[in-house]
């Protein structure tokens, strides 16, 4: 893991688009894969900008899904936006993308256009080996944190700042300025509101299941949730579902275990990474400048 699928005469002059090709082609073939090996690496096609990566990500008629969170993002061209713009000194955690959302994207697309000259792997877990080692170890909590749902706050600033890799602002979280319209998006998306002193928004969302298992993903129940990345944390919080805290053993455990069923994943110029986001968590470890990531989300 990833599946890699490379050209099979590199250095040519019009290599994507022979890629845009065969991937037309052979679309089935490739989410197929994507759904078998949980992530897909096309590497050595010498992707160069973003105008490419969005040839690549159109060829397969997935549609767009508009991000909604609290990284930091810049649209970039049509479909491609700036994966986190918060500092690269900072490691983002583990997460599978938009997993609190009502609507989440089924495949999460990556572009390195600049990879970085030292750290900024993306790491990914596969998240059913997080909820079988969990339920091994805590299997009572874990139950009754599934049954139950947990809690989830999480703090939207004022405005936009990159100087946090949860620095989003409200208007661009949900795309306007007007206050009556962000609590009617925010509500269509499962969440309620609370405004803040400072001009910020408090958004409170549950109950969320633990867990969840996917059509076509051998009955897998999948580690879906973000205790371990909101717990105790600045902007956000985790709780159990009658508001009281969950134990810090089992957060703490839970983040051993994802890490230790991490894999590192190193980019190379021009790497277009597929990931399932029903089967992977993912995250971005720190690194030194430049790094530049792109990203597309598909429903």
């Amino acid at each position: 893991m990833p599946l890699v699928l490379q050209p099979p005469e590199p250095n040519s002059s019009n290599d994507v688009e022979s890629l845009v090709l065969a991937l037309k082609k052979n679309k089935d073939w490739f989410e197929q894969m994507l759904i078998k090996n949980s992530a897909v690496l096309l590497r050595g096609f010498n992707v160069q900008n973003a105008e490419e990566f969005n040839d690549i990500i159109e060829t397969f008629g997935w549609d767009d899904i508009r991000y909604v969170g609290p990284a930091p993002r810049t649209h970039v061209h049509k479909r491609v936006w700036t994966a986190n713009e918060g500092p690269l000194s900072e490691f983002i955690y583990y997460h599978h993308e938009m997993v609190l959302i009502k609507e989440y994207p089924k495949k999460v697309i990556l572009f390195c256009e600049t990879p970085p000259p030292e750290g900024g792997e993306t790491p990914f877990v596969p998240s059913f080996r997080v909820t079988e080692r969990m339920l091994k170890e805590f299997p009572e909590t874990v139950e009754e944190m599934d049954a139950n749902g947990l809690k989830y706050t999480f703090t939207a600033l004022s405005k936009n700042s990159t100087g946090s890799m949860r620095g989003r602002g409200w208007e661009d979280t949900f795309g306007t300025s007007d206050r009556a319209e962000a609590e009617k998006r925010a509500n269509a998306l499962g969440m309620d509101v609370e405004w803040l002193p400072d001009g910020a928004i408090k958004t409170i969302l549950g109950p969320r299941s633990l867990t969840k298992v996917f059509e076509g993903r051998k009955e897998r129940r999948m580690w879906f949730n973000t205790v371990v990345g909101m717990h105790g944390k600045e902007l956000s919080s985790a709780l159990m579902a009658d508001g009281t805290e969950i134990p810090a053993n089992v957060v703490n455990r839970c983040e051993q275990i994802i890490e230790e069923e991490s894999i590192q994943f190193k980019w190379e110029k021009g790497d277009v990474l597929f990931f399932d986001n029903l089967a992977l968590l993912h995250g971005r470890r720190p690194s030194l400048p430049p790094r530049r990531v792109l990203v597309a989300t598909c429903k």
